[in-house]
This record gives structure tokens, sequence and C-alpha cells, in this order.
């Protein structure tokens, strides 16, 4: 029996060795790029090698039947090389500028829409949902599908300011990052406990230590040991149900969805942005979140239209003000919008950006 390659835990994997060999020969040696059409790049080397990309939608949990399409389709035009981007589309490379239309029309013909380049709605990055998280209040990946759904020429086209990217994260911790619009679930209760559980299934120290606002302490219930909550420091994050499943905090009726805006990663132009709260409270309804679709539509609709070429949309936003962009979306400003945690102003004034 052949021994199983041991996995290497020191940092990235070398990626050279799952490159095409042109790719590998040209590393480092690219004179330039460019997009002939949205979702097809192209690099030319300095010695006149040229490698097509086409770029096409996927789903970050994929299938084996959905695998074995999509390497059938990289055998047929690319060498039997391709990858998949941190947001989870899908690359194919070829040397032969006769196999992009045909790659793209098999793509498409399989369901793999081709776009997300330049101006455009990128493919929208998420958490893992239900099917590998503990602690989701809903699934991101069934509203990344939804919304895409609905954003599906935002995709194909690049008529947008600037690239847009969308997050979605299935708790208030956040996974999916910072995003320009992120979509994310909101407890609004505190967890409901079951004491009868809590002494033979949680370890309550470790429960207590992953609380970040201290909120959780040891208590005896019906003679048991058990914990409970000081539900005003309680922010019901959802951190204590992974170490205690008896701390149940998901909820049909008080789970929210909430939508944030203008948050950027890059420190291009401006420094990187945390995203702020646009609207609270919208029903986590499942399977198609219409009136989360109707929000992202409504903002997205409005930054196409009002920035200007290259701003990215907490960039605009800060152009036009907040009180210019809830009335030009005509989303409500409530009292949930200010931010009165104590250490907000240090948060805020915190940057990675460096300038030489």
């Amino acid at each position: 029996m052949t021994e199983l390659r041991r996995p290497v835990e020191c940092g990235v994997p070398e990626s050279k060795k799952y490159m095409h060999p042109k790719l590998v020969a040209n590393f480092g040696n690219w004179a330039y790029h460019d997009r002939p059409r949205p979702g097809v790049l192209r690099h030319v080397s300095k010695d006149g090698t040229q490698v097509w990309t086409v770029k096409a939608g996927a789903m970050r949990q994929c299938d084996v039947y959905t695998i074995r399409t999509l390497c059938d389709i990289a055998d047929k035009y690319c060498d039997g090389y391709m990858r998949f981007t941190m947001r989870s589309s899908v690359e194919m490379m070829t040397f032969d500028h006769a196999n992009v239309e045909p790659l793209i029309k098999e793509l498409e013909a399989k369901g793999f829409p081709v776009g997300g380049t330049g101006n455009s709605v990128g493919s929208i990055s998420h958490t893992q949902g239900w099917l590998h998280c503990d602690i989701p209040g809903t699934d991101a990946s069934g509203v990344v599908k939804a919304l895409m759904d609905e954003l599906y020429e935002e995709f194909r086209n690049e008529e947008m300011p600037n690239r847009v990217k969308i997050t979605t994260s299935c708790c208030q911790i956040n996974c999916g990052g910072q995003g320009d619009i992120a979509i994310n679930i909101q407890h609004t209760k505190p967890p409901v406990i079951n004491h009868d559980l809590v002494s033979g299934v949680c370890e309550r120290p470790a429960v207590i230590a992953r609380c970040p606002v201290a909120a959780i302490r040891p208590a005896l219930v019906n003679g048991k040991p058990s914990l409970e909550v000081d539900e005003k420091k309680c922010v019901c994050c959802g951190a204590c149900f992974p170490p205690c499943p008896p701390m149940q905090i998901n909820d049909p009726v008080h789970s929210k969805i909430a939508i944030w805006v203008g948050g950027k990663h890059s420190s291009t132009r401006t420094k990187p942005m945390f995203h702020k709260l646009a609207i609270a409270g919208l029903p986590n309804n499942a399977p198609r979140w219409p009136e989360v679709a109707v929000v992202v539509k409504k903002i997205l609709s409005v930054y196409k239209a009002d920035a200007r070429p290259w701003e990215r949309m907490g960039e605009w936003i800060e152009r036009i003000g907040w009180p210019r962009f809830f009335e030009m979306t005509g989303l409500p400003f409530t009292k949930h919008h200010l931010d009165d945690w104590r250490g907000g102003r240090a948060n805020l004034n915190t940057s990675a950006q460096l300038h030489f």
C-alpha cells in the first residue's frame, strides 16, 4: 500500500509543484496583464509567452460530481491544471487562445458563470455554516446562493465603480472578515441554559474563560454544578455555545440578520476600514432571505449610481457622509447605530497601514 502523504503544518504549502510548468518557467517574469473581457485575464511574459485565465463562479462546498466536472473541463482545455481562489471561484489557465471561447462556453453550459474580474461583484466569501461550524445562527452558504442568484449579472459584467467584495458570516464572531457589504447573523437574546446537562457536558472554567465580556459565572442549580449568565453584560455573541452546547443561543425568532457596509482589508489609496452597521433586525428568513436581497440590491444600486470611479464603498460613504448614505438608501437610522462601546475609539483608530 502506498504510504499516505503526511501533512506539513509549518506555513503555506509550496505552490509551484501544483502549477503548470510554463507558469513555473515564467514565474516573476511577467511584463504586463490585461482583461480582454469580463472573466478573462491575459498575462504576457517578457519572452512573449501568453497565458489566458478564465474565471468562473463556483461554490465553496463542492460535491464529488462538481469536482470531477471541473477536472474534466480542465483536462480538455488546460492540460489538467486549475485552481480555486480565496473567494471560491475557479480559475482555468490555457496557453492557446483558441481554447478560450470553447472553455467559456463549456463552463457556462455546465452552470459555472464566467465573470468576477475587475469592477464587478465578486463571489461572496462565507463561513462554514451548518455543515462544519458549531455555533451558526444561520447557514451562510444558503444566503450566498440566494443572493448570487439575484446578483448574477453584476458578477458577469464589470459595471461597478470598483471591486465589490461581499461577505457573509453565521454569527457575530464574523469569520467572513471585513467587506464592502457584510451580512452577519445577530443573536438578540442571551443563551437558554439546560442546567441538567451542564455538569456532564461542559468544562465550566473553559466556558467562563471563553466569554469576552465576563458575563458567565459558576452556579449551583438544583444541587448540580452549573453556569449562569449576567444578562446585563451579555452581548449575545454565541462564543459560549461551542464549549457548552447546553447553553443554546440559536433561536428561530430572535436570531436576526444585520447588514454592514464599508469594510476593506487592503491599504490601497486609503487605510483598511472596519465595516459599520447599515441595518439590523432583518428576519433570518430561509431559504431565500428576500428581505436581505432587497437591502443589498438597494445599497449596490445607489453606490453604482453615485460613487466616483475607483471609489470603494467605504471611501464613497466617507465622502458623502453617513447622513447622506442613509438618506439615499432609505434605510432607517436607529439607536442601534450608535457605538457606545467604551473601547470603540481605540479600536477604530487602529490601522495596519504603513507608509514609506
